[in-house]
C-alpha cells in the first residue's frame, strides 16, 4: 500500500523505551520482539510496520526511503550527519551525555591527540572545532582499554552514571552533548504521506508530554 508506514526503531535501550510511546499512539507489535528473530514485525494498525534494526543502521534506512520514520540516539545521528531527514520531536528517552574521557589524574597532552572512539566523524569534528590536532582511532567496544594501554589519549563516548568509567580508572573530562532518543522523518515521505506521518508525530508528542 502506497500510504502504509515503516518504522525503523534500534535495538536495546532504546527499543524498550519507545515500545510504551508508540503503544500510546496506538501502535503495537503484534509479535512479542523479545522471542522472535523477525527483523519485521506487523502492528495493531494494519498500515504501519516495524523494523528492529542496530541504532547505527536506522538513519541509513530512513535517509534512503526504506523506511518512512525512524528512532534513534542524537549521538548517531550527529555521527550521521542527518542528511535527507526532519528531527521532529526528542522523545526525551534513554538520556546519557556524549563526552571526552582519559585516565584519572593524567594531564590531557599537549600536542597532537589520539583519540579512540567508535564516532570518527563526530571525534574528528570536535576537536578540529577546539582548534587541536587529533589523530582519530576507530574502535568498535571497550573504549576505556584504548587510554589504560596507552593505544589513545583520550576517548569519545556515551557516559551514563560514569561508573564504568571509573571501574576502569578513567574519568571525563569535557561535555560535547546532552543525549537523547530522536524521531526522524524522511523529507520525501514528509510530503507524500503527511497525514499519516503528522497524526503519528503528534500522537507520541502527547505520549512524551504526558510523561515529564
Amino acid at each position: 500500500m502506497t500510504d502504509s508506514i515503516t518504522i525503523a526503531l534500534s535495538k536495546g535501550r532504546i527499543l524498550e523505551e519507545t515500545l510504551p510511546l508508540l503503544a500510546e499512539a496506538g501502535i503495537e507489535l503484534v509479535d512479542d520482539v523479545n522471542k522472535s528473530r523477525k527483523l519485521v514485525f506487523p502492528t495493531t494498525n494494519s498500515h504501519v510496520r516495524v523494523l528492529i534494526l542496530r541504532a547505527t543502521d536506522v538513519p541509513t534506512y530512513v535517509q534512503y526511503g526504506a523506511a518512512d520514520l525512524g528512532v534513534t540516539g542524537k549521538d548517531t545521528l550527529m555521527e550521521h550527519g542527518g542528511e535527507g531527514l526532519y528531527e521532529p520531536l526528542d522523545l526525551n528517552i534513554a538520556r546519557c551525555r556524549l563526552m571526552t574521557a582519559g585516565a584519572k589524574g593524567c594531564p590531557v597532552p599537549t600536542g597532537r591527540l589520539k583519540v579512540a572512539t567508535k564516532f570518527v566523524n563526530l571525534a574528528r569534528r570536535y576537536y578540529a572545532a577546539q582548534g587541536r590536532q587529533a589523530d582519530i582511532i576507530k574502535l568498535y567496544g571497550a573504549m576505556e582499554l584504548a587510554p589504560i594501554l596507552g593505544l589513545a589519549d583520550e576517548i569519545v563516548d556515551i557516559v551514563d552514571t560514569g561508573n564504568t568509567l571509573k571501574a576502569n580508572g578513567l574519568e571525563a573530562r569535557e561535555l560535547i552533548e546532552h543525549i537523547s532518543t530522536r524521531l526522524i522523518v524522511n523529507r520525501a515521505s514528509m510530503k507524500m504521506k503527511h497525514e499519516r506521518i503528522n497524526l503519528i508525530i503528534e500522537m507520541m508528542s502527547a505520549a512524551v508530554e504526558k510523561r515529564r
